[in-house]
């Protein structure tokens, strides 16, 4: 075995990429509970690469057969239910741990000096999983799938000037059909995939060049042991935290089957029943939402009122709501980057961008008339939907949340951090 890695080693350098990537690469030795996630996400999206392979075998990307391709997955194909369920539920899961894996930033500061490049690659990794996501949400061909899309391809028909032809040139055709299909399922297979397997390729290559975080925001590098050159706060990532990981792991594979085999559908969020129906362009559902990971920006768009008949300005807000995540870095002022050393404005302001979200992501799945309509009586919001004007006000708080970020981080009081990592 010694006398084949040299002989590799002599040809590629495999052991140099195992010392520099995983054996000596020193992390800080304090992370925590919300460090899971990051490797999470890497294994989930190789279970989706894994499991998307097997069900392309059977698939059939025909708009006549694409739903009994499903069926005939689900109930001939040996195991085929389980693939189908896996990746349903590994979609969802995607999302889950990404959110967390980003909730994990924003509590200690990762877009932070020196991290910016990898905040940025990071969000663009979030960008094409919103793609895969929604390019794959056509390919059962179900009712809410072939709707949902209809509805999310509508949008960009308001952009003016451009909009009309620009959603015939998405869709390929002037409704969702045989042709929409077809391209969904090569950017869902093909295109989308390639890129952000580059995307988190580079996105690993720049956490090791900067080094990662911790929970304290302290630089690890900036203190070294003099003899060995490496940090005395850190520890090789092998076999430390591949260990931990495998924990981690563990728990989410735990959780992950039991989804899997007892609630695949999660109550119609992760699957929903109208999506068990084969579509049918001239039956609408009677309440159409996208998936549960889309439902905060759809209930944003649904939030803002059509000016000039025009959903644009639902959409400009829906946009905005989500590139405003790249200018992170250069909004917070604050002196600290970890919540431990943050002051009350700070936390208080992540609660309710926070609250505001999770909720935001309810009201998108629900219908707008779900609580009722405020009466004539109560000023400004006669007639007016309650959950439509909670919609609006969640919205401008997310909004603020950034827009406000350079004012609060800079006046708010902080705590000395400590110079090494406690």
């Amino acid at each position: 075995m010694e006398k084949f890695l040299t002989w590799i080693d002599d040809r590629f350098p495999l052991t140099a990429l195992w010392k520099s990537q995983v054996s000596e690469y020193y992390a800080p030795k304090n992370f925590n509970f919300w460090y899971y996630f990051g490797s999470l996400a890497l294994l989930v999206l190789v279970m989706q690469i894994v499991t998307g392979i097997f069900l392309t075998m059977s698939y059939k990307a025909d708009a006549t057969k694409a739903f009994e391709s499903i069926e005939y997955i689900m109930r001939d194909i040996a195991g085929g239910w389980f693939i189908r369920y896996a990746h349903s539920t590994g979609a969802s899961a995607f999302f889950i741990v990404v959110y967390l894996h980003m909730f994990r930033a924003l509590l200690y500061g990762s877009y932070r000096r020196p991290r910016e490049l990898l905040w940025i690659v990071g969000c663009f990794i979030y960008l094409m999983l919103m793609a895969e996501a929604f390019f794959g949400y056509l390919l059962p061909w179900g009712q809410m799938s072939y709707w949902g899309a209809q509805v999310i391809v509508n949008l960009f028909s308001t952009v003016p000037i451009i909009g009309d032809d620009l959603g015939t040139w998405i869709r390929g055709d002037y409704t969702i059909s045989d042709v929409t299909l077809n391209r969904f399922f090569a950017f869902h297979v093909a295109a989308v995939p390639l890129v952000l397997l580059i995307l988190v390729v580079v996105h690993l290559m720049a956490l090791h060049e900067v080094g990662s975080n911790n929970p304290d925001g302290v630089e690890i590098k900036d203190r070294k042991d003099p003899k060995t050159g490496h940090p005395i706060d850190g520890i090789p990532f092998h076999p430390y935290y591949t260990v931990k990981d495998i924990v981690g792991v563990v728990f989410f594979l735990i959780v992950f089957s039991i989804v899997v085999f007892f609630w695949p559908d999660v109550g119609g969020y992760f699957i929903e029943s109208n999506n068990f129906i084969p579509a049918n362009p001239l039956q609408t559902p009677e309440h159409i939402a996208p998936v549960w990971y889309f439902t905060p920006y759809y209930a944003m768009l649904r939030a803002v009122p059509s000016f000039l008949n025009s959903q644009f300005w639902g959409v400009l807000v829906m946009v905005a709501a989500v590139l405003i995540l790249f200018f992170l870095p250069w909004l917070d002022r604050s002196k600290v980057k970890s919540i431990r050393y943050r002051g009350g404005l700070y936390k208080g302001w992540l609660a309710a961008f926070v609250v505001s979200f999770l909720i935001l992501g309810y009201l998108g799945v629900v219908p707008v008339t779900v609580w009722g309509q405020f009466r004539d009586t109560v000023p400004l919001l006669g007639g007016a939907d309650k959950a439509t004007v909670l919609a609006r006000v969640l919205t401008v708080v997310y909004l603020l949340f950034f827009i406000l970020m350079p004012w609060y981080t800079a006046r708010d009081k902080t705590k000395p951090v400590p110079e090494q990592v406690t």
